[in-house]
């Protein structure tokens, strides 16, 4: 059963910034960037057929191989927030998503984050194939976004840039 998909990023649930992901400066400590990254991701990738319940009766899973985040605003304690998910590029064992993290209320966009996820049978714990449900469900999402833009930080590298002297 292919999901029908908005022809836009795919929104997450409401998040908010826990107490204790507090650092020395006040602030959301850049690890927990991620870790909203991941939940809401896992969220929606599990709604494609992807979750703890494929691990469980397919002993499938799917592993980060690069990650590049994008701080742009920071975030305080209990700020609520929430991404939005745009399949980038897929293949036959990959995908490449982009995220945005936004501020649910007030929306203004605090940190951006690509990721490559490779497809992982769990037994042998390499790297696989999709199965065709799940590539068709991805297909889907990636067919619903086509028309986006990509966005402006997708693809970036990080580099320092001189100016000429």
């Amino acid at each position: 059963m292919t999901i029908m998909w908005p022809k836009a990023p795919v929104e997450s649930h409401k998040m908010d910034v826990k107490e204790e992901w507090r650092d020395y400066n006040d602030h959301l400590n850049m690890a927990y960037y991620n870790v909203l990254f991941d939940e809401a991701c896992d969220r929606i990738l599990a709604k494609l057929g992807l979750g703890a319940e494929y691990l469980k009766t397919r002993n499938g899973s799917y592993f980060t191989a690069e990650a590049h985040v994008c701080y742009v605003r920071e975030l305080e304690i209990g700020m609520p927030v929430i991404t939005r998910l745009h399949l980038l590029d897929l293949d036959a064992k990959r995908i490449r998503v982009y995220q945005e993290l936004f501020h649910a209320e007030e929306g203004w966009l605090s940190a951006t984050s690509e990721q490559l996820c490779l497809h992982v049978d769990m037994s042998t714990r390499k790297v696989v194939p999709w199965p065709e449900d799940i590539l068709s469900e991805l297909t889907a999402l990636q067919e619903a976004q086509r028309d986006l833009a990509v966005p402006e930080r997708a693809g970036r590298g990080i580099a320092i840039k001189r100016r000429p002297t």
